[in-house]
């Protein structure tokens, strides 16, 4: 296929490789054309670079450059274009613009792309002769690395257009998800989970942003922390996505923004580009604070409270040397440890009679490296947490010792919250229809690189038990942004997976 490429930007040029590395002929043009010969110049590079790193045989390299056809006027008449991608700066007005013009010169077979990122496609279709034509084609930065692109239907788009575009991507190597033409389509509607809970959890001090950091790694997995992540896309970014993602969904309460946002980005505390975020960066940068190291009496008793995760504490601290009760009351100065899902400790010390200065509460989701959570109350002794942590800390024999973080008691912890907050927006996204399940899982494991699909990780769980985290969380808080969805409920309630899409009244028509 020959494929105009209008925009030599970052985005524009990462297509243009992918897409001469595939075997199409690619038309590039800007308005600038100094910007066209940037950009060729730096699609030869990395293909040099492929060709260096064994990636690619150099005949391969030779033959895509000679695919990439740089062009003078983008408003050149096409006969032999099938397809047309626009890169051009995030404005309604420029897109729609390009498309007027193209549509004057070009073919009326010629296919319509939008790369637009925030941007409604049906109102940058809207404006053409023949909005049908139209459809969005969202690329991920770097475009040759991010082997996941959203198709998106605009309200007119023709039927044939998205199945004809899910083809020539996944022809590329890349895989396709088709999503509604929403607010931030699929992959940065999907990401608001994680960083709204996390902004969410610093607004009640719970932990500072990289305790929360350690805990998303460490416990869930993640291999960025939600604040290494806004640091990396820049606050000015994430902040403008949460907005816009929140007004356009009629302010729902699931993605409500933080109040601790409008200030950091007037401040100009937008990360890793201007040098200070939620942590310094640069050469004059401070290390980073280590975590306080472990002091307490590990040899003090405990007790583990009856609860979700209580035998399997209680064998592994066991097995780790240390003196547990054989009862699930504290006797004596014994600690008492709670694993808490979804409830608080505070709550356990007022319906169970629990010591408050001797009472913790311990995170039974069972993490993915060496992490412990101990949760402390405002009755906590100090010297007691200590304790707790030093404990928490022992391993048995010949194993690394457990990191420990001490965290604010709140309603399921820190882990449970981002989880549950997680899977939450993928369900809400599911039960909307604005995804199948299969792509919205897709689409965030390629696109956020989580270890899991949100709705794969919550089946992990389990429905029922990711049920039960929500309802408690939701019961405890007040807060309707933890309200469980009608998708994990009747789920749970039905036995069905959470991956599972169901029977639909259309099927039984």
């Amino acid at each position: 296929m020959r494929i105009r490429i209008v925009g030599a930007g970052a985005m524009g040029r990462g297509i243009a490789q992918w897409a001469a590395s595939a075997g199409h002929t690619v038309e590039l043009c800007d308005v600038r054309a100094e910007a066209v010969t940037a950009a060729v110049d730096f699609v030869r590079s990395m293909l040099e670079r492929a060709v260096h790193k064994g990636r690619m045989s150099a005949g391969d390299s030779a033959a895509a450059l000679e695919r990439l056809v740089p062009l003078d006027d983008p408003w050149a008449p096409g006969p032999e274009v099938g397809l047309v991608i626009e890169a051009v700066r995030e404005d309604l007005d420029t897109k729609a613009e390009v498309f007027g013009k193209l549509e004057e010169v070009l073919p009326e077979s010629v296919i319509f792309a939008t790369n637009t990122s925030s941007l409604s496609v049906t109102r940058i279709a809207a404006s053409l002769r023949d909005p049908g034509r139209l459809a969005g084609l969202h690329f991920f930065n770097p475009v040759p690395l991010m082997k996941i692109v959203e198709v998106v239907p605009g309200a007119a788009t023709r039927p044939a257009v998205p199945p004809a575009l899910t083809e020539l991507v996944e022809s590329c190597g890349h895989r396709a998800v088709t999503v509604a033409d929403t607010p931030g389509f699929l992959v940065n509607h999907a990401g608001r989970g994680l960083v709204t809970e996390a902004l969410a959890l610093l607004e009640e001090s719970v932990a500072d942003p990289a305790g929360i950091d350690r805990i998303a790694r460490d416990v869930l997995g993640l291999r960025m922390g939600p604040f290494e992540l806004m640091d990396l896309t820049g606050l000015d970014v994430t902040a403008a996505v949460i907005d816009s993602i929140w007004q356009g969904f009629r302010h729902e309460d699931r993605l409500r923004p933080s109040y601790l946002t409008p200030n950091r980005v007037t401040a100009g505390l937008h990360g890793r580009k201007t040098g200070q975020g939620w942590f310094a960066y640069g050469p004059e940068a401070p290390a980073p604070a280590p975590e306080a190291p472990v002091t307490g009496d590990a040899g003090r008793p405990v007790s583990v409270v009856d609860g979700e995760g209580a035998e399997e504490l209680r064998a592994a601290l066991t097995a780790a040397g240390a003196t547990v009760g054989s009862g699930p009351v504290p006797t004596g100065e014994a600690l008492a440890l709670v694993p808490v899902w979804g409830t608080t400790v505070a709550a356990a010390v007022a319906s169970l009679g629990l010591p408050a200065s001797r009472t913790f509460g311990v995170d039974p989701l069972p993490p993915a490296g060496r992490r412990r959570v101990l949760a402390v109350t405002p009755a906590a002794d100090p010297s007691a947490a200590r304790d707790a942590r030093a404990v928490l800390a022992r391993a048995a024999d010949g194993e690394e010792p457990w990191a420990v973080s001490v965290v604010r008691d709140t309603a399921g912890s820190v882990a449970q919250r981002l989880l549950a907050s997680v899977v939450s927006v993928a369900a809400s996204i599911a039960e909307r229809s604005l995804a199948t399940p299969a792509d919205i899982d897709l689409a965030v494991t390629a696109g956020l690189g989580y270890p899991a699909g949100p709705l794969a990780w919550g089946d992990r769980i389990g429905a029922a038990h990711m049920l039960d985290l929500q309802r408690s969380v939701y019961a405890t808080t007040g807060d309707p942004r933890h309200r469980p969805t009608r998708w994990l409920t009747e789920r749970a309630q039905l036995g069905l997976p959470l991956t599972e899409p169901g029977t639909s009244p259309a099927a039984c028509a």
